[in-house]
C-alpha cells in the first residue's frame, strides 16, 4: 500500500498558478515570479509532478535567435483532479469545529 502524503504549502501555490488558466502553459521563470518561489524549489516541485503525471510538460518551438528553448508546463486533467481534492479537504477542515475549545477565561 503505497503512503500519499499532503502536498506542501509550495507544492499547492505552484498547482493553484498552474491552473489560474489551466490550458494555457507556463514557463517556470515565469511561476517562480508568480508564486515567489526560488528556481531551486520550484524545478523539483515541477519534476516531482510531471512524474507523478499531474502535469504535461513540453519544449517550447518557436525561440528567438540566440536563446535556448524553455521548457513549459501545465496541469493534466488528473493535476487539476487532485487539486481540487487538495483544496475541498482544505475546506472540510476549515469547517470542521476545534476537538479543543479554547476555554475562555482560564488564566
Amino acid at each position: 500500500m503505497e503512503r500519499v502524503r499532503r502536498p506542501s504549502p509550495q507544492t499547492i501555490a505552484v498547482m493553484s498558478a498552474l491552473a489560474e488558466n489551466p490550458s494555457a502553459w507556463n514557463y517556470g521563470y515565469d511561476l517562480c515570479q508568480q508564486t515567489g518561489l526560488k528556481a531551486g524549489t520550484m524545478y523539483p516541485i515541477l519534476m516531482r509532478l510531471a512524474d507523478r503525471g499531474l502535469l504535461e510538460t513540453t519544449w517550447e518551438t518557436e525561440t528567438p535567435p540566440g536563446r535556448p528553448p524553455r521548457h513549459m508546463y501545465r496541469l493534466t486533467g488528473a493535476g487539476r483532479a487532485f487539486l481540487a481534492a487538495i483544496e475541498a479537504e482544505a475546506r472540510r477542515r476549515a469547517r470542521r469545529p476545534s476537538l479543543h475549545p479554547r476555554m475562555e477565561g482560564a488564566s
